[in-house]
């Protein structure tokens, strides 16, 4: 099993800037992310909280998320669910009952945070 700094810099490469973090700690809290399909084909990503209407996410942000495997969803057509990796709960610092840390580095820049 990997020591602390094999995982440090491992997650070193990630940039999550506000909304990468608005988006893994709204999912970590409970709220669904899910990909809609219209007729037309058009992929649209909406996060759904626990009491609310839904609000629309980024898909530049989704991609991000999915590329460096915070997240994975069913791939159901025409609506897939999202949901948080292993990884990414790393990242976070929880455990499966609720988000326990989620500070960025002091000497990170507000707008990017470097894991």
């Amino acid at each position: 099993m990997p020591g602390p700094s094999t995982q440090y810099r491992a997650f070193a490469r990630l940039k999550l800037n506000d909304a990468h973090w608005r988006v893994l700690q709204a999912m970590a809290q409970g709220h669904l992310l899910k990909s809609h399909r219209d007729l037309e084909g058009h992929k649209v990503y909406q996060l759904h909280p626990l009491d609310g209407p839904p609000a629309p996410v980024d898909p530049d942000i989704v991609a991000y998320l999915a590329e460096h495997r915070l997240i994975d969803s069913n791939k159901k057509f025409p609506a897939a669910t999202y949901w948080l990796t292993a990884r990414a709960r790393e990242v976070l610092a929880i455990e499966p009952l609720g988000v326990h840390s989620v500070n960025a580095p002091s000497h990170a820049h507000a707008d990017e945070r470097s894991v």
